[in-house]
């Protein structure tokens, strides 16, 4: 363990210069989620526009509310493998080299929203989810929020990134062959 801390480039030097994206989004998520409870009442959605409300939700399970109804273990588990990935992510990004944009700030989202739905598993047991899309009155899309946003979001540039570089490494090959 040490072995691998000791080996590390200089912060300046790694993907964790870019952690300042992680903190603006974790910040918007915590503070939007806050606007969320303080100003909307459970059960009175807010209609933003004719697809689109806001609501107050509580999710004690992962996406789409999976495992919600497992009797309390899953807030555990969920908070055990969020903080893993998460420390995952920081190894990753402090191992990436800092002009590797794409990737750290993929990462960098990806840990803010991971980072935002942890702290709400922590200290309320549950996720605040906030956002309802819907395309009738019958189907409406799972609540989501901020940090399920920008997940989503980081984890589309990763898929990116690795069908970019992987293009770019099949092209290479051919060029040495």
């Amino acid at each position: 363990m040490h072995n691998l801390i000791k080996n590390l480039p200089p912060v300046r030097q790694s993907g964790l210069v870019w952690l300042w994206l992680t903190v603006i989004f974790y910040a918007l998520d915590q503070y939007t989620k806050y606007l969320a409870e303080t100003y909307i009442q459970p059960g009175q959605p807010i209609e933003v526009m004719p697809f689109f409300n806001l609501v107050i939700r509580y999710n004690s399970g992962a996406a789409f509310s999976f495992l919600a109804d497992a009797g309390g273990w899953q807030v555990y588990f969920f908070s055990i493998l969020t903080t893993l990935v998460s420390v995952g992510i920081l190894y990753y990004l402090a191992v990436t080299p800092k002009t590797n944009r794409w990737l750290s700030i993929s990462l960098c989202l990806v840990l803010a929203g991971a980072l935002g739905n942890l702290h709400d598993r922590v200290t309320l047991g549950y996720v605040i989810d906030f956002i309802d899309w819907y395309y009738d009155a019958d189907n409406h899309w799972p609540a989501f929020n901020i940090a399920d946003s920008v997940i989503l979001i980081g984890a589309v540039m990763l898929l990116l990134e690795g069908y970019v570089n992987k293009d770019e490494d099949e092209s290479q090959q051919k060029a040495h062959d």
